[in-house]
């Protein structure tokens, strides 16, 4: 005979409603730690490549030579060795930014990566954000490795300049080798050197997600790192093609709308040039660097949205 109390109760409605609760909290529509773990994939597989080691040592390397670039006043040297660092770290930035995002979803798909990783199932969106997301972090590590390795050749000159003025006005009253010192201090560093970097970061950022965008329909990834060439020359060429269209031609709507559809085609890179106002000491006020970031901040978010947009409808 059975005994009453190994009999199990037939489930109920309340335990069919127990299930598929339990099931509702074991997937998520959207996961922050689905995206956490393709970004730090993302990351790790990035960090493999050869190409970032390169990028960094020649960036470090350039930033580093550039204190023997200049045998001039300290003023000028000073402004020669924030010209060539600040333009090595945008350089190599962008640089980073085209090539390792290239390479994402084609190298996915040539390692059939990316169908295990939807069959999970990973809404595709959340992919493209964690791939984006793992080239942003990384982006960030290099910006912030180049821009610790300028200022501290920065240091490291304005401390020889400092040595060097000291023992030159040994015997000056105390207030002009005060007044001559504070000349250096000021001459080598000034608080704008940190929004110019912030801008150089963001402008890897656009290229990131611009990248991310053409590979979505690109068939390889030299095909997406060409056309990535060719929107890096013609968004530094399109103020001055700007400015020369509408002298040459009349203002009118329609060439204003040809301008607007231009410019939200292939971004104005030259806007998030700021290094020349760095170099010259200018210091930049807080609506150019408020305008600027925001602009680098809503093409990311856009391309972001119109790669992931492109992902959905192809075919896997």
């Amino acid at each position: 005979m059975t005994d009453a109390s190994t009999l199990q109760p037939f489930p109920g409605p309340e335990n069919f409603r127990g299930n598929a609760s339990t099931s509702a909290k074991r997937y998520r529509a959207f996961s922050f730690s689905r995206i956490y773990a393709i970004t730090t994939n993302t990351v790790t597989e990035l960090t493999r490549l050869k190409v970032f080691y390169v990028l960094l040592v020649f960036a470090l390397v350039l930033i580093g030579s550039s204190i023997f670039m200049a045998q001039f006043s300290f003023q000028q040297e000073f402004q020669i060795l924030k010209d060539v660092s600040l333009g090595a770290i945008s350089i190599f930035t962008s640089l980073l930014a085209i090539v390792a995002t290239a390479r994402l979803l084609p190298q996915d798909m040539e390692d059939r990566t990316v169908y295990t990783i939807l069959a999970k199932p990973v809404p595709r969106f959340e992919y493209v954000l964690g791939k984006i997301a793992g080239v942003l972090l990384l982006l960030a590590i290099s910006t912030l490795v180049m821009a610790a390795a300028f200022v501290l050749v920065l240091y490291m000159r304005e401390q020889a300049v400092v040595h060097a003025i000291a023992r030159q006005m040994s015997g000056a009253p105390a207030d002009q080798v005060a007044d001559a010192l504070g000349v250096v201090r000021s001459s080598a560093f000034n608080i704008d050197i940190v929004p110019g970097i912030i801008i150089i970061y963001l402008k890897a950022c656009l290229l990131a997600a611009l990248t991310l965008f053409v590979s979505t329909f690109a068939t390889s990834n030299i095909f997406t790192i060409v056309v990535m060439a060719f929107i890096y020359f013609i968004g530094h060429l399109e103020a001055t093609a700007r400015e020369y269209w509408l002298q040459e031609h009349s203002s009118g709507l329609l060439a204003r709308v040809f301008l607007a559809v231009v410019a939200l085609l292939f971004p104005d890179l030259q806007a998030f040039n700021l290094m020349d106002d760095i170099v010259a000491g200018t210091a930049i006020s807080l609506t150019l660097f408020a305008k600027t970031a925001a602009l680098g901040v809503f093409y990311t978010v856009i391309y972001t949205l119109l790669a992931a947009f492109v992902f959905y409808g192809k075919e896997l």
